[in-house]
This record gives structure tokens, C-alpha cells and sequence, in this order.
């Protein structure tokens, strides 16, 4: 059997149930490839599946970090990759969900980041600063696309991170990402989950709708009081940064919340784009019976 599966695509397609039913099927673990599950008390914002759904199937890499603490794409490569070598000494396969693609890239293949430079980090940190995070992004749609692509435009961290690496090496940031060829696990399998256009708008729309009937905002209320201003990351997740910001008084409820599907949408679009760049992903249409026809694809 194969040991390594991944469940990918945009958000909101219903990916963590389905990773469920395949662990139940095939007797493996989950393990968490969304970069803002990861942390304790971000759970109606990221739709992150409450214990009682889990089904008694071990999960990993959720709920691991406070708010204001950061994870790198290396910090998270390693854990991953121990978990998947502890769910393997037990005999199991590990299924990997979510929608971080350079996380799951970073599991699945070899990470060649250079060491970081002070220097340049500190002035575009200043730059950002002073510019503003729109203005770092467009100069990272200028000189990299398709890292650009990559990159949530409210990860300012990251932004700054890509531009860094750029700067270091006069090479695009997307040069030292890991190349498929390189696989960590050439044995893998990746299946990513596709919706028509106007049905996953349908159920980004609604899905926000229930976040705010579930008591998102007293959520985001807690983890302010836990600390989320003080970190870079997870005050920029989706829905997260528009309560802030309403907190803040920049903005009123109504917008915060129509805003929020607004750069949901926008998200899931550069998800799409940047999965279908990985030709070893086979794509599961909303049509298919998808439990049935990964089973299948897997005992082939």
C-alpha cells in the first residue's frame, strides 16, 4: 500500500472530511498541511475539524503553536516529516490535508532555502514600514510571479522572506523551491479536489456565514487577549486580519465579513494556480465519487 497520500486543492472544497474517511478506510493518520491549524484556539476561522468529527483518527500538526509565536516552512518540514516516520514505524499510512502548497511541497521534496541576511531583511522590513505590505508584494509580483502566486499578499513575513532570497541570490525566489524531481517520497500519491468556479464561491460564501452564526468574533476577541497582535502570522489569516481591523474601528462588521469571503475567494484562485503547476497531482472532479475513486487509484 501506498504510505504517503495527499489530499490537496482549494480551500472550502471538503478536504478534511474526505482525508477522514480515507484514514478509516485505509487504517492511516492524518497529518495537517494548513498553516493557520496549527494554531491552538484558531478553529471556527479555519474551519479546522472539531475532535467529535475526527472519529477517533489521529491527527497531527494541529493546534501545536500559541498566536504569537511564527512557523517557517523549515520548522514545519521537519515536524511533518517526523510524523510521518513515527505513523510508518506503526505500520500506517500517512495522509497529508490541506491547502499550504509549499507546505506539502516542503514534505514531499528537498527545500533549498539560503541562510538569511540581516542586513537586507532589516531594510525591507524598514521598507514595509514605511511603504506599506502592498507595496513589498508588488515588488514581488515584478520579480517573481510565480512566487507571488505563492504567497498570501497578508503574509508580510513571508513577502519579505521571498524578497530577501531574491536579493541574496539574484535568482528568482521560486528557483530554490524543491523541485519535483528531488522527492523526499517518489512513491506518493497526490490527489487534489476541484470545484466549478461558482459552486466553491457558493461555499466560501456560506461557509463564512456559519463562521459568524458559530461566534467567530468572540474567537478572534479571545485570541486577542491570547496574544495575536503579537505575532506576524496568524493576525493576517483570513477572516482573523478583517476582525482586527473592525476592532481596530477601520471598518464595520458587515464589511469585515464581506470582505473576508472576498479574499477567501481570491485565496482559493491562487491555491488553484499554484496545485496546477504540480503535474503528479491526479484531480478529483465534484462529480466523482471521490472515497470510491482514490481507493481505487490507490489498489491499482
Amino acid at each position: 500500500m501506498t504510505q504517503v497520500i495527499v489530499i490537496c486543492g482549494a480551500t472550502a472544497t471538503g478536504k478534511s472530511d474526505l482525508a477522514v474517511e480515507l484514514a478509516i478506510e485505509l487504517g492511516g493518520e492524518v497529518i495537517n498541511a494548513d498553516s493557520m491549524q496549527l494554531y491552538k484556539g484558531m478553529d471556527i476561522g479555519t474551519a479546522k475539524l472539531p475532535v467529535r468529527e475526527r472519529r477517533n483518527i489521529p491527527h497531527h500538526l494541529l493546534d501545536v503553536l500559541t498566536v504569537n509565536h511564527d512557523a517557517t516552512v523549515a520548522w514545519y518540514q521537519e515536524r511533518a516529516r517526523a510524523c510521518i516516520s513515527e505513523i510508518h514505524e506503526r505500520g500506517k499510512p500517512a495522509i497529508i490535508v490541506g491547502g499550504t502548497g509549499l507546505y506539502i511541497k516542503s514534505i514531499l521534496d528537498e527545500l533549498n532555502f539560503p541562510d538569511t541576511d540581516p542586513q537586507v531583511r532589516q531594510r525591507l522590513e524598514k521598507m514595509g514600514e514605511e511603504l506599506g505590505a502592498d507595496y513589498l508584494f508588488r515588488m514581488l509580483q515584478e520579480k517573481d510571479p510565480a512566487a507571488a502566486l505563492a504567497i498570501d499578499r497578508a503574509n508580510t513575513r513571508r513577502v519579505i522572506r521571498a524578497l530577501e532570497v531574491i536579493e541574496i541570490t539574484g535568482e528568482p525566489f521560486t528557483a530554490h523551491l524543491p523541485r519535483e524531481d528531488s522527492s523526499r517520497y517518489p512513491d506518493a500519491l497526490q490527489f487534489g479536489l476541484v470545484m466549478d468556479r461558482e459552486h466553491l464561491r457558493e461555499r466560501i460564501d456560506q461557509r463564512v456565514d456559519r463562521m459568524w452564526e458559530a461566534g467567530f468574533v468572540d474567537e478572534v476577541d479571545q485570541l486577542i487577549e491570547a496574544g495575536i497582535r503579537e505575532g506576524t502570522t496568524a493576525q493576517r489569516a483570513l477572516g482573523y486580519a478583517q476582525v482586527l481591523a473592525m476592532r481596530d474601528g477601520t471598518i464595520s462588521e458587515e464589511h469585515a465579513k464581506e470582505e473576508t469571503k472576498r479574499a477567501t475567494r481570491q485565496y482559493a484562485r491562487r491555491q488553484e494556480t499554484w496545485f496546477s503547476r504540480d503535474m503528479r497531482i491526479q484531480w478529483i472532479a465534484q462529480h466523482q465519487p471521490r472515497r470510491e475513486t482514490i481507493l481505487e487509484k490507490i489498489n491499482s
